[in-house]
């Protein structure tokens, strides 16, 4: 393959019985998108060498409209290394998994483990591939940042790709706490100076309406939610977000994440993004 070219590939399966042949309908066309140096806030990105697939709904009535799905973690190395949290080199605002006052977090975080073992890189990665169906079915192109368990793009990385090939950006993780406290959203905290600062200035209303939405779609579909369905937390992907973008923690290490939950979660995206 040239990495400097893009790559449209669809596929279907067929079955031989006697001297006939059956074949499936075809899959979504996809194209491989590739790092681009000159977008803009890519030279803050420190691990881009992966590239990421844009997969194009075949509904007979497309939205026309392009969801990033972000699978949380699943950078290898992404912790040693770390990078600006906001674009302009302020400190952070608030706490989280980087301390308030910090001016670098990792580019990546190993995230955390299910009761059950399982990583949140691996359960996240389900989830996002659960969506990615669901999606396509309902007539959204979905950009997947990974859809393996390492992909070579850090935080920043993925918000730039998502900036420049999506409509919205929604990243998937499971909460640290182990109560089974519900999913909720990061919503973009209501401090001034953060709410001022570019490109938070220009899209802050859009990511917290998106996180609103999403919830109340997931609650519909029967998830549960914790609490409003949203806390206040300055977030690097937000702080370089250039489209509604938001965190969506679909629970916690207690919550079920077999298929039968993860179809509810799915389910309830749709009806987000369809409101």
């Amino acid at each position: 393959m040239n990495s400097k070219k893009n790559y449209y590939v669809r596929v279907r399966g067929y079955i031989k019985k006697g001297k006939k042949q059956y074949y499936s309908n075809w899959s979504a066309c996809a194209e491989r998108i590739v790092w681009n140096s000159k977008w803009e806030f890519a030279g803050f990105s420190k691990i881009h060498t992966d590239s990421t697939t844009l997969y194009f709904s075949n509904v007979a009535k497309p939205k026309n409209k392009t969801v990033c799905i972000n699978a949380g973690h699943g950078t290898k190395g992404g912790e040693s290394v770390k990078t600006l949290c906001h674009p302009d080199g302020s400190p952070k605002v608030t706490g989280g998994s980087t301390a308030a006052g910090a001016t670098k977090a990792a580019l990546v975080s190993g995230g955390t483990v299910l009761n059950d073992g399982t990583a949140e890189s691996k359960a996240t990665l389900k989830v996002a591939m659960t969506v990615k169906e669901k999606l396509l079915k309902a007539g959204y192109n979905v950009l997947m940042i990974r859809e393996s368990e390492d992909a070579q793009i850090d935080n920043i990385g993925r918000t730039v790709y998502a900036n420049n090939n999506a409509d919205y950006h929604i990243a998937i993780h499971y909460d640290s706490t182990s109560s089974n406290k519900g999913a909720f959203y990061i919503g973009v905290p209501n401090i001034k100076s953060y709410r001022n600062m570019y490109p938070v200035s220009k899209n802050w209303k859009k990511h917290n309406k998106l996180g609103q939405n999403l919830v109340w779609g997931m609650k519909k579909s029967g998830v549960k939610i914790y609490g409003s369905g949203s806390m206040a937390i300055d977030l690097t992907q937000t702080s370089y977000s250039t489209i509604a973008s938001v965190d969506l923690e679909v629970g916690d290490k207690k919550s079920d994440h077999s298929s039968k939950a993860l179809k509810k979660i799915a389910d309830g995206i749709v009806k987000g993004m369809n409101k």
